[in-house]
């Protein structure tokens, strides 16, 4: 396997000529790999504007933007045979051009499958484009190839764009329209695309890995049961769940596509995604991790857009101005968490304690302070603690997927499933459980309130029928919040005495090899497949 990591020389990316001076070349890819992350093929911080102007519903902009997600997660598993496949600049110049002929069509089409398909596709390339510039610039990070601290950017670039897309999504539409956001981005790729061809020189490996044994049926597989996974979350509300042929025909879909992986898992030498990775100890852990802190943080997608626009009355540029609270507990949180978890090798258990005592703050907030007078300014405490929470989770437990001691041909496999079940089942299944307990509650509070006022309107005679109903359905939304926020709280402050009571040593020791030996290791395996 050879060394794991050592001494290096002065960084330098020999893919930029000479003339640009050494200290500029890490920014010139930082730069590109922002440009890429910006770039998501549909912008979901534009779906009340697109619903406006469009044919399209609410669900069907989250399903193509939660597709974009699959198609990144989806890409993790063969990530480094294209690094070894193609150069940078190759690399670079594909992921620009599919990326801005998504943003075309995602900008000019109504058609649900090809909007759902196109940003699946562009999840896919793009990251690829990330991956390019991330792996690039990572000895200039992190010399030792400690991804402790290499996660804490990775997260600090991914968590934070998503925020200031959203910021940058919102005021471009308000001071023209949302489609301008697509040109804006197509411009800056073509940017990137000229950059590349200036700057970027076609340097290749010693040995040009070829993409052979890759089970690309297993990967078409796994992306529809993802797909259908999605659909189900997103569409089970509207749909009535399994009242609907819809909801019936994708779960059935979904466990076919499941099961026949899962059988193909025993005989393939190399499945997309094989048992070792879907046993792992540390996937497993983080999996769980994830299903309950995201489910607990599902209150962003389901309450806090309702509450800031119906109870207190913020229009969309208010509403999108709180996710400067959460860009700054992000940026924080990844400072903490690379002086802490990355530096001074503070326990999981230590970090994964501080997460949701930071999610029981946040949730605490609401609980307590939930009320019609909430001023803007007084939403920076929970704002600012999910966004600080959140980071913690991610990097710590994507680190222990790198230390899970897996081969590192399967390795990838593992992060595939970490990013499905983090990033997709994260936003997906938790907002739906979550919505669906809100139905049900609203329901019963609706009957309590609406007795009461009516009783109260009958006394006092003045108020019409109109007025009585959204009075109702306003204090029932609150009543309903806050109830939930209770129940949510509970939970958080019983998984924080599960994780204190427990007993874990481990501190993190992930340490990734040298590109050399990656190469070595994925060339090897390519030639038994030739």
């Amino acid at each position: 396997m050879g060394d794991w990591h050592g001494p290096q020389g002065p960084f330098d990316i020999p893919d930029v000529p000479n003339y640009v001076p050494r200290r500029l070349k890490p920014w010139l890819f930082i730069l590109f790999v922002l440009i890429v992350q910006f770039s998501g093929g549909i912008y979901l911080a534009a779906a009340t504007d697109m619903v406006g102007t469009t044919a399209l519903m609410q669900e069907d902009i989250l399903m193509a933007g939660y597709a974009s997600l699959i198609g990144m997660s989806i890409n993790f598993a063969v990530m480094f045979r294209l690094k070894f496949r193609y150069s940078n600049r190759v690399g670079l110049l594909i992921c620009g051009a599919v990326l801005i002929a998504a943003n075309f069509i995602c900008a000019n089409t109504t058609n649900v499958p090809l909007l759902v398909a196109t940003c699946f596709v562009a999840g896919w390339f793009r990251m690829w484009a990330t991956f390019v510039c991330n792996s690039t610039i990572q000895l200039w990070l992190t010399p030792v190839r400690d991804m402790a601290i290499f996660f804490c950017y990775v997260y600090l670039v991914v968590d934070g764009v998503i925020q200031l897309s959203g910021i940058a999504t919102i005021y471009t539409s308000f001071f023209s329209q949302w489609e301008y956001m697509h040109w804006i981005m197509s411009g800056l790729l073509a940017m990137m695309m000229v950059l590349v061809l200036i700057l970027v020189k076609p340097v290749k490996g010693p040995m040009q890995i070829p993409l052979l044994g890759i089970d690309w049926i297993g990967a078409a597989l796994w992306s529809v049961f993802m797909l259908c996974f999605t659909f189900i979350c997103v569409y089970g509300n509207f749909y009535d769940w399994w009242e609907a042929e819809e909801i019936s025909a994708a779960t059935i879909l979904g466990i076919a596509c499941a099961a026949i992986n899962l059988w193909r898992a025993t005989f393939l030498h190399h499945p997309y995604i094989s048992f070792q990775a879907l046993t792992n100890r540390n996937v497993i852990r983080a999996t769980l991790v994830y299903l309950v802190f995201f489910t607990l943080m599902a209150t962003e997608h389901v309450f806090e857009h309702s509450y800031a626009a119906v109870i207190l009355g913020f229009d969309e540029t208010n509403m999108i101005d709180l996710n400067w609270y959460v860009f700054a507990g992000i940026v924080v949180g990844c400072i903490f968490t690379y002086f802490t978890f990355a530096l001074h090798k503070w326990r999981y258990k230590t970090m994964t304690a501080i997460g949701f005592a930071l999610a029981a703050i946040y949730l605490g907030w609401f609980y307590f302070m939930i009320d019609y007078g909430v001023e803007k300014e007084m939403l920076l405490l929970p704002l600012f603690t999910r966004g600080f929470a959140s980071v913690i989770i991610s990097i710590v437990f994507l680190t222990s997927i790198v230390q899970s001691g897996l081969h590192f041909f399967v390795f990838p496999q593992a992060l595939t499933v970490n990013g499905f079940t983090g990033a997709v089942m994260g936003a997906t299944l938790g907002p739906a459980l979550i919505g669906e307990f809100l139905r049900h509650v609203m329901a019963k509070n609706c009957a309590l309130i609406g007795a009461r006022f009516t009783d109260f309107s009958n006394s006092i005679g003045h108020m019409s029928l109109g007025q009585l109903y959204g009075a109702v359905q306003q204090q029932s939304l609150v009543v309903s919040m806050k109830e939930i926020y209770g129940w949510l709280l509970i939970i958080a402050l019983s998984s924080l005495t599960i994780i204190l009571v427990s007993y874990s040593p481990i501190r993190p020791t992930a340490i990734f090899p040298k590109w050399k030996t990656i190469r070595k290791i994925f060339r090897r395996e390519a030639s038994l497949q030739a």
